[in-house]
């Protein structure tokens, strides 16, 4: 099964519901819709939920519109998001990298 990493702030809002989209750039597991991917707490990689995946587009985050940031955390600006992204990705990350938007459903938590 397909594993999908996420910091543990971001556990509680995907657990309730808040947060169902999530943005991923250099996609190593050809991520698809119909997919089941276990979710998975990035510090201790312990499991928290299992998800189908619902919806998957391509655009860079410089294109990201209000429907793509709906269901997703928020950030102060975008000088925000991609501080944050970098970090994440240990890379720079620019409005022109690609990422997917990926809307998820969550079947069960673990």
């Amino acid at each position: 099964m397909k594993r999908l990493k996420f910091a543990k702030n971001l556990i509680p809002d995907i657990l309730s519901g808040q947060k169902t989209i999530t943005w991923r750039c250099f996609d190593d597991k050809d991520l698809r819709v119909g997919d089941e991917v276990l979710f998975l707490d990035s510090m201790t990689k312990k499991s928290f939920a299992k998800a189908v995946l619902i919806e998957i587009e391509e655009k860079t985050l410089g294109k990201l519109d209000e429907e793509d940031r709906e269901g997703h955390e928020k950030f102060k600006n975008d000088e925000e998001m991609l501080k944050t992204y970098s970090e994440y990705y240990k890379t720079k990350i620019t409005p022109a990298t690609q990422f997917k938007i990926i809307k998820f459903k969550i079947l069960e938590k673990i």
